[in-house]
């Protein structure tokens, strides 16, 4: 027995070196790459044999892929299964086969938020509020809304049945729709005052330059002198298409963004090609910490030519060009193959911290500081010769944090607690009700003290404890959150987008400056002004 044990501890500490230790034999493997191979191999296989706990072969290779992804420290680079790259060309197309719907959690269903004009389920009759309690036979209780809208989906002319739950309706209704194909629209502009229009961008898709084409002529026929171009929160989408957008404003022959790999055929500048769009026209964009990618790509080349006044808070940093390389089984590797450059050489990327890499994955929040700290940035200029910073992200020309809250409304969101997802649905419910018993609601409706009155009612009736001192502290706050709901359940996008617009500091700011500026030289000039008074403010405090 003794002999036994005196054969297999060294065995076993052989084998330790091998999996854990010289990565491996360094001195007699460094370089070879078949060696490399084999020991992989070698793994794979003994841990497959030998692990205490028993683990598929097949997964050990995702493992490994999965391992050597990780270690590049790239959040960007992946392998997509085919259901995610299905999801991925969703985003860059904004097409697919499905019924139209907007859907959200709410009280453990899957609920309509809201039905698109002119689609199957606007056509079958669903209402904002009605609660999907089946699919094709199936209970829904309990799904996410990521499940939900994969098995929503299908093919154009396929069918499902859906049983739905209604506010005032005993028994849940069947209903029997057929598929369609839906564009989602990521586009939406309106005259947001007289002479001001306003467009927002919430995604690059394929279609991204015609549909602000599109807005700023109609807009252009309803008097618009200024234009709010708002990239906020808009994460990106197809490098052509933020050349494409940027291309509307900038003159023929202005160079864009370029792109600089190691590899050589990667290595591209990209120009404007077209006449732009009313060359006059004031332009602001709108930038926060979620402005990524494409958004980052427009914003830095409007800025560097001097075509726009960039507003609000320094933006993501993702400045980086993913490849799409085909693998067995429908899958794709998504491999970050280049870096982008705005016209005057700064670079968008931002080092990737292990924040950024869970709020990429959407694990946390990202942090990135409001106000640029630009005391050891990397100064560049633009065309007119005004200072632009570097060191990732673009630098806004005049810094603006969001609202925040005061102290008050701060309690009144901690006191909710745990009762937070639950209040939302409240008063998303509170909308539906509201809205069934008003049907002719006017667009323009005001929410009135006695609005917020009947609301703090229901929430109690609902079992949802709200202190009453806290939630009068707030009303500003909940104001604007149900005048967001009803409008959402009662009208198009574009009410419900105003409202949303309601207590913006960013867009008022913008606003503002226009409101006061004729040119966009005037607004440069503005713009300084108030950024010098902010820095001075900032001293003084």
């Amino acid at each position: 027995m003794q002999l036994k044990r005196s054969v297999w501890v060294p065995a076993a500490v052989g084998l330790l070196a091998v999996v854990s230790g010289g990565w491996l034999l360094q001195q007699g493997t460094q370089g070879n790459v078949y060696m490399r191979q084999r020991i992989l191999q070698d793994v794979i296989r003994t841990v497959s044999d030998r692990y205490v706990e028993e683990i598929d072969p097949a997964d050990l290779y995702d493992l490994a892929v999965e391992g050597l992804l990780e270690r590049l420290g790239d959040p960007h680079s992946t392998v997509l299964k085919p259901e995610d790259y299905s999801d991925l060309r969703l985003q860059t197309t904004g097409d697919y086969g499905g019924l139209g719907i907007r859907i959200d959690e709410k009280d453990g269903w899957i609920t309509v938020v809201q039905t698109l004009p002119n689609t199957p389920a606007d056509r079958a009759g669903l209402r904002p509020g009605d609660r999907l309690v089946e699919v094709d036979g199936r209970s829904m209780r309990g799904w996410t809304s990521d499940h939900a809208a994969t098995v929503l989906r299908g093919p154009k002319g396929s069918v499902v049945d859906l049983r739905i739950a209604r506010v005032g309706v005993d028994r849940p209704i069947p209903v029997h729709i057929v598929r369609d194909d839906i564009h989602v629209q990521y586009v939406i502009g309106f005259m947001y005052e007289p002479g001001i229009g306003y467009i927002q961008q919430s995604q690059f898709s394929a279609k991204s330059a015609n549909d602000i084409l599109r807005r700023v002529q109609s807009l252009s026929h309803e008097g618009m002198r200024a234009l709010i171009l708002d990239l906020r929160d808009n994460p990106g989408g197809l490098l052509d298409e933020g050349v494409a957008v940027s291309d509307l404003f900038l003159k023929s022959g202005a160079e864009v963004v370029e792109t600089r790999s190691r590899i050589a055929d990667q290595n591209e500048s990209y120009y404007a090609e077209q006449r732009p769009i009313d060359p006059g026209l004031p332009v602001i964009v709108l930038v926060n910490r979620y402005s990524a990618s494409a958004s980052e790509i427009v914003a830095g080349a409007l800025q560097d030519h001097d075509r726009a006044l960039v507003v609000g808070e320094p933006t993501f940093g993702k400045g980086s060009v993913q490849t799409l390389y085909p693998l067995p089984g429908g899958n794709y590797l998504k491999l970050t193959t280049a870096r982008w450059y705005t016209p005057s050489g700064r670079s968008i990327h931002r080092e990737a911290t292990d924040r950024h890499i869970l709020a990429m994955r959407g694990i946390a929040p990202v942090e990135i500081t409001q106000v640029a700290d630009t005391a050891n940035a990397e100064v560049y200029y633009t065309d007119s010769g005004r200072t632009v910073f570097g060191g990732g992200g673009i630098t806004p020309d005049l810094n603006v944090s969001s609202d925040t809250l005061t102290r008050v409304e701060r309690e009144f969101r901690n006191s909710l607690g745990e009762q937070l997802a639950a209040y939302s649905d409240a008063v998303f419910r509170f909308a539906v009700e509201y809205v069934n018993d008003r049907p002719r609601l006017s667009a323009d409706f005001e929410v009135t003290a006695a609005m917020l009155d009947q609301l703090y009612a229901w929430l109690k009736a609902n079992d949802i404890e709200v202190d009453r001192e806290l939630f009068d502290g707030t009303r500003r706050v909940i104001a604007r959150e149900l005048g967001i709901d009803l409008a959402t359940v009662a009208f198009d996008e574009v009410t419900s987008l105003r409202r949303r617009l309601v207590l913006d500091r960013q867009l008022d700011t913008a606003v503002e400056l226009l409101r006061e500026s004729r040119t966009q030289e005037q607004l440069f000039s503005l713009a300084e002004t108030r950024q010098a008074e902010l820095r001075a403010a900032a001293r003084e405090e």
